[in-house]
């Protein structure tokens, strides 16, 4: 068994499962043995069933000897963020008051998951109910950054992302709505996709019209993203805004010509602050971009009513979906999230209409500029990893943060856009820190977003890089 199997690529992996090269048992194994070598430092990975995992794995390798057909993910471990529920699998959603809430079935991404072959090992750490982009809870407490154990991996798919990094598992699931897998992708040098809103649908109750939230795959490549989203991502008849081909996601995607592309270059995301240690990353990598051959155009699109759309929003659908629970949530949750469900159900018909039109108003402007450009360029964050202890950073280059949302709005500006967005490594900072940008994509051009994001990797191969603290 090659020493540093866990290391492999995806797509290598399940080739070699596929040829019989590697057997899946194998490939589960050396990833439950680099879980048990680096998770206890990290605690990326908060339940854990290895028993399950290699009976499963045995079970891939007598279909492979029988010569059945098999799915793209087949014999591939993967842990499921612990906002998804998985059938005989704990699943707390961060919070206290699911500590011991086991499901009777799956989500459909982890059904899709297990159709396509993967194997569920356990399950990645979230914040509370996924709320904030940094990953701790009362549950399982928090998790630590790769790259300096002694910072954030972000959130909310922080454990997913942390996971990645250190070579626990080749692909992950994330979530995103403010940035929960755009940030964890920019502090861990990994690569996440927002998709275009239902690109992977989510047909759980709720308001199934709303494209503020989605799901999306993590990985280390952009080629395994892909191959992830092969067998996640298409129509479901519960979700009405459910779309998309997943066959032409199952090759690797062939990387745009750099020298072919024109970006417009948004430093700022509409006047925020940015630590200068982030934008001295980001202005290196406008000179990479440029040294590529790529047409760079600094761009200021109006976003002036996104903060408030936003922010709007997404209070009220916290207010939809814990209402009726916050007496409750009032005695067990954080306050961030207690605060958020009060803003919701503070809110009056004309502000929410709004926000609504401001949506609209912000797509039509976004897209709009797309077809100026292949791609809008800007940071994934406007810090770098900040320490463990904070709950979230209280002011960014001097200027104070209004509320936990603050700091993220880099990302929620976007985010009100509608837009598909990859999460893409942009560099280092003087400390060694991981630094990420934002690639923001035309509506439904999701295939055409990852040729580019493949483009710049193949470039800069900032990816190929790993944690040596891990």
């Amino acid at each position: 068994m090659p020493e540093e199997l866990h290391w492999r690529t995806a797509r290598e992996l399940a080739r070699a499962i596929r040829d019989r090269e590697l057997s899946a048992r194998e490939v589960v194994a050396a990833h439950l043995e680099r879980i048990a070598e680096v998770n206890p430092r990290l605690n990326a990975i908060v339940t854990l069933d290895g028993e399950r995992a290699l009976a499963e794995a045995d079970l891939a390798d007598a279909r492979i000897a029988r010569r059945e057909p098999l799915g793209p993910l087949h014999g591939l471990p993967v842990a499921v963020k612990d906002l998804e529920n998985t059938a005989g699998m704990r699943t707390t959603y961060g919070s206290r008051l699911f500590a011991d809430h086991v499901p009777a079935s799956d989500a459909l991404m982890v059904a899709r998951l297990r159709e396509a072959g993967a194997i569920i090992v356990g399950k990645t750490n979230t914040p509370e109910f996924g709320v904030g982009s940094h990953t701790f809870n009362e549950v399982f407490g928090v998790t630590r950054n790769p790259w300096a154990l002694d910072r954030s991996a972000g959130g909310s798919s922080g454990g997913a992302g942390a996971a990645l990094a250190a070579g626990m598992i080749p692909i992950a699931d994330g979530s995103d709505h403010g940035g929960s897998i755009r940030n964890p992708s920019s502090f861990n040098n990994v690569v996440g996709l927002r998709p275009t809103p239902e690109l992977v649908p989510s047909p759980e109750p709720g308001e199934v019209w709303d494209p503020s939230a989605v799901l999306g795959p993590m990985a280390r490549s952009v080629e395994d993203l892909s191959l992830m989203l092969a067998a996640i991502a298409g129509p479901d008849h519960r979700a009405p805004l459910s779309h998309g081909d997943p066959a032409a996601f199952l090759a690797a995607p062939e990387p745009s010509r750099l020298a072919e592309l024109r970006i417009g270059w948004w430093p700022d995301v509409g006047g925020l602050p940015i630590e200068p240690e982030v934008a001295a990353v980001m202005d290196q990598a406008r000179e990479r971009w440029r040294a590529c051959g790529t047409v760079v155009e600094e761009v200021a699109p109006d976003v002036s009513e996104a903060d408030a759309a936003f922010e709007t929003l997404r209070a009220l659908g916290f207010a939809r979906a814990f209402a009726d629970q916050l007496p409750v949530l009032r005695r067990t949750s954080k306050e961030t999230l207690v605060w958020n469900v009060e803003r919701g159900m503070e809110l009056s018909g004309p502000a929410i209409a709004r926000a609504q039109s401001a949506r609209g108003e912000i797509f039509r402007r976004i897209a709009e500029l797309l077809q100026r450009f292949d791609l809008i360029v800007a940071p994934s964050a406007q810090v770098a990893p900040f320490p463990v202890e904070l709950e979230y950073p209280r002011e960014v280059a001097g200027v104070a943060m209004d509320h936990y949302l603050g700091w993220m709005r880099a990302c929620t500006r976007i985010t009100v856009s509608a837009h598909p967005v990859l999460g893409v490594p942009a560099g280092f900072t003087a400390s060694g820190l991981p630094v990420g940008m934002q690639l923001v994509g035309r509506f439904r051009g999701d295939r055409e977003l990852l040729a580019h994001g493949a483009a710049w990797e193949a470039a800069t191969r900032f990816s190929d890089r790993h944690p040596g603290d891990a």
